[in-house]
């Protein structure tokens, strides 16, 4: 989708603080997450409790009743900004309680071991599995209405019939602290590449960690593997061509030169120093003081890096150019789903409180989404200063499901295998490893 970032349609990468807070693609990612190919499972059992055969209505108000709990990421809004969700929701449905259980550190991980023990909770997000297995867990979200009004509804269906809701969409970019680069003497934000590092640079030269990758949480990197590399590639479809080949991961195509970045980036010491020692929380207090200068992560990041201590006016946004071409291209991607257990034995009060969160709660705004509905603007400004760059937006695709069970098969895990392409002394052996795994799975399953 060209140049139409906040016009109707768009939500958007995910996550969050703390475990996915963000992205997160992805993952994902998130996201994180984010349209990916993540590993995922796929074997966990079905559940046979009775409830699961209920096809329940999108009943409203005093008319529904019961308890639900809501597996969130979002661990920082606990007994905070989800009280506050929680007592207008009520003023709606004032016979329906909700509990927040807190996510750990993998979102994705914990997600999928609950599936395989058929204990899920009533509210989640999906994780990476193929859609085809959706029914199995979801119970469909399409009485709620909703269906033609959300942006990405293909994303998380199965057979005509919807499953998951993005709660925002996102796209990529770097998030920067305005007085950082001012100290810095950086006039003009960089267009190309080669601006992009004469930047980091004075950046340096002042003393400022020029970007904070968060390389040891791993799920911080996910954009380098996710988004970026389809980006560069100029293919949305990108990430499921692995699908047609045996050796994907190759220097000269999207993996390899979106990998190179980054692994340039940390050659040249615009990393944190001990790229083995990050802190997700406290980057967020470093890029609010100026102690670190940017991020590349999505747009959710912006809200949180304000809440970190400084104000909105001193945190920007803009496209990360990838090369020297001077054309601005930036992924656009939807954040995690809100799914409703088949199992649950209040779907009706669980159905009513993710429509609730979708139309009514602000969260979008709270997280620095775009919203999950088409044509509902932005309040954010900095959304405002990456649209007036320019910038193409390229939307994802929906994950092949081949290509996600070739990815389970093979256990390739992307943000892992971007750390040991950065840390390699021969980055073409890490390739050449996640390859020969790839081919194998790929052949073993008959593709």
């Amino acid at each position: 989708m060209r140049n139409k970032l906040f016009s109707l349609c768009f939500v958007i990468i995910l996550v969050f603080s703390l475990s996915l807070t963000g992205c997160g693609s992805n993952n994902n990612n998130n996201n994180a997450a984010t349209a990916t190919d993540e590993p995922a499972a796929t074997t966990a059992p079905e559940s046979t409790d009775a409830a699961a055969t209920t096809e329940p209505s999108a009943a409203s108000g005093s008319d529904i009743s019961g308890k639900i709990i809501f597996l969130t990421n979002r661990t920082d809004m606990i007994g905070k900004e989800y009280e506050e969700y929680v007592k207008r929701f009520n003023e709606k449905y004032p016979n329906i309680k909700v509990e927040f259980e807190a996510s750990q550190t993998d979102y994705n991980q914990q997600a999928k071991v609950r599936m395989a023990s058929g204990e899920l909770p009533d509210v989640m997000f999906v994780p990476n599995i193929p859609n085809s297995d959706l029914p199995k867990y979801f119970a469909p979200l399409d009485d709620l209405g909703l269906t033609d009004q959300i942006t990405f509804k293909d994303f998380k269906s199965h057979e005509g019939q919807l499953y998951g809701i993005t709660t925002g969409n996102s796209t990529t970019g770097i998030v920067y602290n305005k007085k950082a680069f001012a100290d810095a003497g950086i006039t003009e934000i960089p267009k190309t590449w080669d601006e992009f590092l004469a930047a980091c640079e004075k950046l340096k030269a002042k003393g400022v960690v020029p970007l904070a990758s968060n390389f040891k949480d791993k799920w911080p990197i996910n954009d380098w593997v996710y988004s970026l590399p389809r980006v560069i590639a100029g293919n949305p479809d990108f990430p499921n061509e692995k699908l047609n080949s045996d050796t994907p991961f190759t220097m000269d195509n999207g993996y390899g030169k979106s990998l190179s970045l980054l692994r340039e980036l940390n050659e040249k010491g615009y990393l944190e120093k001990d790229i083995n020692s990050t802190n997700w929380e406290q980057s967020k207090k470093d890029i609010a003081s100026g102690k670190f200068a940017m991020y590349y992560l999505g747009n959710w990041v912006i809200n949180q890096v304000i809440g970190a201590g400084t104000t909105s006016d001193n945190v920007g946004f803009f496209p990360l150019p990838y090369d020297n071409s001077g054309t601005l291209t930036a992924p656009l991607s939807p954040d995690f789903f809100y799914a409703v257990a088949k199992s649950s034995k209040n779907v009706d009060a669980a159905k009513a409180f993710v429509k609730w969160m979708i139309e009514d709660s602000g969260y979008e705004d709270f997280a620095g989404f775009i919203s999950p509905l088409k044509g509902k603007e932005s309040n954010l400004t900095q959304l405002k200063e990456f649209q007036a760059t320019g910038v193409v937006l390229q939307e994802g695709t929906v994950d092949d499901a081949k290509v996600t069970e070739i990815t389970n098969k093979a256990q390739l895990d992307l943000p892992a295998m971007a750390q040991e392409f950065v840390l390699a002394k021969d980055p073409q052996t890490v390739f050449d490893k996640w390859n020969k795994a790839w081919a194998k799975a790929k052949k073993d399953l008959g593709y």
